[in-house]
């Protein structure tokens, strides 16, 4: 009778078609995203073999050093989510160490967070709907694995694999069908006749040595992985010369255990040569020869092992897919993490390290502390202590998802916009973007409110409210015209200048290819601007774009327009942005006297700090300055002492 394991596995060929047809343009944006990024994977059996192929892909493709990691060292460590992209993979979603990490991570994320899930509905895709700022990838598939990941690891590795060889000019597309998927020079099916007579060996040893190249590492993972959840065989995983530095040994003390498989791609041929010459003869070994390292490659590997696993498995009159799992392993699945993996305790003094941050200072070079803490003390104080009339946002990053989407403010935040404004207080929003920002608004907001919200547009260049339509503008500025044409060189040059847009008489607004960070591509359109004598002072960058803008133009313009037209003191008006050191499109805003950071505080000392918790950033730093706001008498509002000042023990 055939066994549950080798019927999905004769699916294979079904799935593998359906991750080649699959839509994966959304995963390859993230992808390009983080080209520039070391990125993490996370997940559990078989998903930690896809979160360990897609880390093998990225180090391979663009030379930044990542790690697949499990989901309990992101539940123990979630600050790693503050500096890396994060891939999380879950085949069902109802792991229920996935969805606390991912929450975790959601928590102390400053990157983007990647889900790929091959269930619309699940636990996973319920939390999910309750976040923001999270890239869904679900790729659904039909049939359920047994115990074992087989179809979804096929589906989700194909995708990923395909992901980052289609990104890649220089290589070809992955086969049009998985018996078309090669070993080196060999097909798969006649290599596995071979290793018949070892599976057959390996039964009656119970043992077996896993060695492997570096790049195979993936393949070597999930062997290991279906030969110990399936409780086959025992399995050991190192490298060639991590088995060189010791782990021999069992060859030695426990010869008649164990046997020797050796998974190799040509960069690793003669360094295996040379160790198998080197092992006692009568130990039994066998080679899976790969072709080499590109994404088909790791491909076929991967296909090889599980039909590998399948001869073990017969070997040993077992079924692979359908074991005998006890109650306490079902209750071990199950354990309430939360409560018993406590959350990382927060940086008592986070608003300090973040100006430190910004200053340049990191640890260890800070030596001297005290001199900050008081003067965060002092501006907490003085912020607490006053009355406000007004206040400014910044949008992008700070009302709005920062990404490359063109999406409105939650309707939370403008819960709290709508409250401010009918309270009577003047709320202002300030942007480098224009038309789409103005309708997006007029979208998600009342329009009793619209004449109430004063809008700063394309970085101050043009002031009204919502209820006014956007004039075109008939002048023209040559020093813009200047400009833009010097951009559209670089770009004709070959520089990854993906749009550039000419708003006279304001500005000029350079977007870029995904994946280009704007912070380092604004030194290339300052360089180029310098080089042709042009006046560059006044060029500032968002986490997306670069603008060069015309003399006098600025955000702090808005403040200057409200505190003329409204009558109000300036120190009556509160600013908050998410780039608040220059060169960044905030550092005007955050120049005021009374300002928060949601993400980048400004270097001057005296204001603009990030007082919200450090696992706040961006819109949830936002809604946390919000929500510890007070209204007072009609128009007037004030900061709660209590919250601002529970931020620093935190």
């Amino acid at each position: 009778m055939t066994s549950y394991y080798d019927q999905e596995l004769s699916r294979l060929g079904e799935t593998y078609e359906l991750a080649r047809l699959s839509n994966i343009d959304q995963l390859k944006v993230g992808i390009v995203n983080a080209s520039e990024a070391s990125v993490i994977g996370v997940g559990s059996g078989g998903s930690y073999t896809v979160a360990s192929l897609l880390c093998t892909l990225h180090e391979a493709y663009t030379g930044r050093v990542s790690r697949p990691s499990t989901p309990l060292e992101i539940i123990s460590n979630p600050t790693l989510a503050s500096a890396s992209p994060i891939f999380f993979v879950s085949a069902e979603g109802k792991n229920p160490d996935i969805v606390e990490a991912l929450l975790r991570a959601r928590r102390h994320s400053a990157r983007d967070l990647h889900v790929l899930t091959n269930r619309s509905a699940s636990e996973l895709q319920d939390t999910l709907a309750m976040l923001t700022d999270v890239n869904i990838h679900t790729f659904e598939l039909e049939h359920k694995d047994g115990y074992l990941a087989t179809n979804s690891l096929i589906l989700d590795a194909v995708i990923v694999a395909r992901a980052y060889e289609e990104l890649d000019r220089h290589d070809d597309h992955i086969p049009r069908a998985i018996d078309d998927l090669k070993l080196n020079g060999q097909s798969i099916n006649i290599w596995l006749e071979g290793a018949a007579a070892f599976a057959q060996k390996a039964a009656s040893r119970k043992g077996v040595i896993v060695l492997h190249s570096p790049a195979l590492k993936p393949v070597a993972a999930d062997l290991e992985s279906k030969l110990s959840e399936a409780a086959l065989l025992h399995c050991q995983v190192a490298d060639l010369r991590s088995f060189a530095h010791g782990r021999h040994s069992w060859l030695t003390e426990r010869a008649d255990d164990n046997l020797v498989l050796a998974l190799i791609d040509p960069s690793s041929e003669r360094l295996w040569q040379a160790t198998h010459a080197l092992i006692p003869p009568e130990i039994d070994t066998l080679t899976l020869s790969i072709a080499g390292s590109r994404p088909r490659d790791l491909l076929s590997g991967l296909i090889a092992e599980l039909k590998l696993v399948s001869l073990f498995a017969q070997a040993l009159r077992k079924d692979p897919a359908r074991p005998t799992v006890a109650e306490f392993g079902r209750e071990l699945y199950y354990i309430d993490l939360p409560k018993l993996v406590d959350q990382p305790h927060h940086e008592p003094n986070a608003a300090e390290l973040s100006k430190f941050a910004v200053l340049g200072a990191h640890w260890p070079s800070i030596t001297h502390e005290e001199p900050m803490h008081r003067m965060a003390s002092a501006v907490r104080d003085s912020l607490c202590d006053r009355v406000f009339r007004a206040i400014v946002f910044d949008y992008d990053g700070t009302l709005s998802s920062s990404n490359r989407r063109d999406i409105p403010p939650t309707p939370q935040v403008c819960e709290y916009l709508q409250k401010l404004a009918e309270h009577g207080v003047v709320v202002g929003i300030a942007s480098g973007r224009g038309d789409s920002i103005h309708a997006h608004l007029r979208r998600v907001l009342p329009d009793t409110c619209w004449q109430k919200i004063k809008l700063g547009l394309f970085s101050g260049g043009w002031i009204g409210d919502l209820s006014c339509e956007i004039p075109q503008e008939n002048q023209t500025s040559e020093f813009l015209n200047h400009a833009a044409r010097i951009v559209h060189n670089l770009k004709h040059a070959g520089v990854p200048i993906d749009t550039v847009r000419l708003y006279h008489p304001h500005q000029v607004s350079v977007r870029f290819r995904p994946g280009i960070e704007a912070q380092g591509m604004w030194f290339v359109i300052v360089d180029a601007l310098r080089q042709a004598g042009v006046d560059f002072s006044n060029v500032v960058r968002s986490r997306h774009s670069v603008d060069v803008l015309a003399p006098g133009i600025s955000k702090s313009k808005l403040i200057t327009h409200l505190i003329q037209s409204c009558r109000l003191d300036p120190y009556q008006v509160l600013t908050v942005g998410d780039q608040g050191a220059w060169p960044g499109n905030d550092s005007s805003l955050l120049d005021h006297k009374f300002s928060l950071s949601v993400a980048t505080p400004s270097r001057k000392i005296d204001r603009g700090w990030k007082f919200a918790p450090a696992h706040k950033r961006d819109v949830d730093a936002t809604l946390w300055y919000l929500e510890a706001i007070t209204l007072q008498d009609a128009g007037y509002f004030t900061l709660d002492a209590t919250n601002l000042h529970e931020a620093s023990a935190r």
